[in-house]
């Protein structure tokens, strides 16, 4: 019974010590930076954190697309009316060069090319004729009339916010990237209408 009662008084002293509002110093942090982790805040001034000895730049890391870069309008939630309003949107570059020509053409394959296929079909990898995982087709940009009387102000929208099942490209792509794409297209687009217009012309000889 001396026992019991002797490991129940311990316990409760434990039990109460734990409980208690008595502060104790940890000791010693090693790595006090990991152990006490400072969120940093969207809109916060590097400067407040630089005087505290925090390096903190708010520099974008390396590759990646700088939230700073020449916005055409503010990211919203409702893009309705924007979408319509794009159609006035000119695309800033001059004409691409062959040079530019194939860059798009790259950055077409990396992220257009494997829902749009490489032909701008809509025929992807991703497609494959139905037989791929994606079982709804994606857009035909060659030869859908619909698509090729965009604009190519609502075609860089459509990157820049998305359409449909089409997500937003604006994280992976910066907005020369994106409107270089949009040119592509309708380079693309006009290419294909060439032939079938010198065929008509001939047809009539």
């Amino acid at each position: 019974m001396k026992t019991n009662a002797i490991i129940a008084v311990g316990l409760g002293a434990l039990v109460f010590a734990a409980c208690s509002d008595i502060r104790r110093t940890p000791g010693k942090v090693y790595m006090p930076d990991m152990a006490y982790s400072r969120a940093v805040e969207t809109y916060t001034d590097p400067r407040e954190l630089q005087a505290e000895g925090i390096n903190y730049t708010a520099l974008p890391v390396e590759g990646t697309v700088s939230r700073s870069d020449e916005a055409i309008y503010l990211m919203v939630k409702d893009t309705t009316g924007l979408h319509a309003a794009s159609a006035n949107l000119k695309n800033p570059l001059p004409p691409l060069d062959e040079v530019q020509l194939a860059e798009a053409d790259r950055l077409y394959m990396i992220n257009c090319g494997i829902c749009h296929g490489a032909k701008l079909d809509g025929n992807g990898p991703l497609f494959k004729d139905g037989s791929g995982p994606y079982s709804s087709k994606p857009a035909n940009l060659a030869t859908d009339p619909n698509i090729k009387a965009l604009p190519v102000g609502t075609i860089f929208h459509v990157e820049t916010y998305g359409k449909n099942m089409m997500g937003s490209y604006a994280s992976q792509l910066s907005n020369k990237q994106r409107w270089m794409i949009a040119a592509y297209i309708k380079s693309k687009q006009a290419g294909d209408a060439a032939p079938a217009a010198a065929d008509s012309a001939a047809a009539k000889k």
